[in-house]
């Protein structure tokens, strides 16, 4: 292959010499299609300039498509040996552009800083078993991070790109829409994968924009998770634990300009926002 990328006897054979057995632990579903990949660095839009962090790299599939698409890779790895092969491997496949990378071996849920360059852009196939919380995580702990393409399960992806009124619309919806603005950017088969899932996959693209003004993400996410914890309650009975009454929150509601009989899966990010900024001005009980 001319571009370097690995297909399913070159993804068998890195595995067989390395002595790695895919983890379902770890969700390690290796990508072995190399249009696939075309495909997620297409769809990512990276620019020449682009930094690009990826979470997972496995055996380096999608990081040889990224090296040759802008100016520097940060991959994190948290399986040791992976880590520790895939500058070998890139240095193998894709030697003019093997100085791009950096490769840490590391547990993106812990992630901190970075060295520079700083990453301004996220692609990533994610560990599904830990998807969400990574990609919350890392747009957290990232500011720099200005867009990305990620893939997770459909189902997934369907909950975390749903707007207000859906029926998957949920906790990992408002929380992703804090940070960003996202879409689903298309659908993966299972059997693009090594060893195949028992699922489909999806893909998500986000542009980060500014979060709702004045707002303060830990109080807003207090009552997300709330209202989320008995979704088929109203509001004021959902809230009822986290304002200190059913009382308390409906005055909280009324004073965000929300109405109490209205439910978690109707408010947007904005309106949680102003219930968590109301809670700050009304006393409790």
């Amino acid at each position: 292959m001319t571009d370097g990328l690995l297909g399913p006897a070159q993804i068998r054979d890195l595995a067989a010499r390395l002595g790695v057995r895919p983890s379902k632990s770890l969700g390690q579903n290796f990508l072995h299609d190399a249009n696939t990949i075309r495909r997620i660095v297409r769809t990512a839009e990276l620019a020449a300039d682009d930094v690009a962090i990826e979470i997972g790299p496995g055996l380096g599939s999608l990081t040889l498509g990224l090296l040759t698409a802008c100016r520097a890779v940060v991959a994190i790895e948290v399986d040791p040996v992976l880590a520790g092969a895939l500058t070998g491997t890139v240095r193998d496949r894709v030697p003019a552009v093997a100085d791009r990378l950096t490769v840490l071996n590391a547990d993106a849920l812990t992630l901190g800083a970075l060295p520079d360059p700083q990453p301004t852009a996220l692609v990533a196939n994610l560990p599904y078993n830990v998807a969400v919380p990574v990609l919350l995580h890392l747009l957290a702990a990232l500011p720099t991070v200005r867009h990305g393409l990620v893939m997770l399960q459909a189902e997934v992806a369907d909950r975390l790109t749903a707007g207000p009124g859906s029926k998957v619309y949920g906790v990992p919806s408002v929380k992703l829409a804090w940070y960003a603005a996202a879409r689903r950017a298309g659908a993966v088969p299972r059997t693009v994968f090594w060893p195949a899932p028992n699922v489909d996959s999806g893909l998500v693209a986000f542009h980060r924009r500014d979060p709702p003004s004045g707002a303060d993400r830990v109080a807003t996410f207090a009552v997300v998770d709330a209202a989320f914890a008995q979704r088929r309650k109203t509001l004021r009975a959902a809230l009822a634990g986290w304002a200190g009454s059913p009382a308390a929150a409906e005055r909280v509601l009324r004073a965000a300009g929300v109405d109490p009989g209205a439910r978690g899966e109707g408010l947007d990010v904005a309106a949680f926002a102003r219930v968590a900024a109301a809670r700050t001005q009304q006393p409790a009980g």
